[in-house]
């Protein structure tokens, strides 16, 4: 049987469709250059989710913008993403997300660090986003992770 999704390097093509998922999913838009983009696409080549790893100059890497459309979620995509990235990118990398994916993200290694633990780029956004309160309307908290 078919896998319903495939998983393929991004193109600047897909660039559009990238930004739109990030942005629907209310996720950092900092950062996206599609050439660090891995995408999934179903049979008809339609982009249905996006990650990506990414440097910052602390030289620490970030397994970021996860975002995978709605009609496609619980169907293994995001889960196929992440794997795929991790497999490509040894060693350590962080992560930010809502509180409440964290138990998702402890799947697959990933546990949460404490502010005195973080590299300089990631105690900044967690100050940041503690100071301007960017997750009160979702009622949960940024949490900073590592594997």
């Amino acid at each position: 049987m078919e896998a319903p999704f495939s998983l393929r390097p991004a193109t600047q093509a897909d660039f559009p469709a990238i930004r739109r998922l990030v942005l629907a999913e209310r996720i950092n838009p900092t950062g996206l250059d599609w050439q660090r983009f891995l995408v999934a696409v179903n049979s008809d080549e339609e982009l249905i989710g996006c990650g990506q790893v990414k440097s910052h100059r602390d030289g620490s890497r970030e397994l970021a913008s996860i975002v995978v459309v709605p009609a496609w979620r619980r169907r293994g995509v995001a889960r196929a993403i992440i794997e795929r990235l991790l497999a490509e990118n040894p060693g350590t990398l962080y992560l930010t997300c809502r509180s409440s994916l964290g138990p998702l993200y402890e799947k697959f290694g990933f546990h949460a660090l404490e502010p005195q633990d973080m590299p300089p780029y990631f105690r900044r956004l967690s100050r940041l986003a503690s100071v301007m309160n960017l997750l009160v309307d979702f009622g949960e908290t940024l949490l900073v992770m590592v594997r």
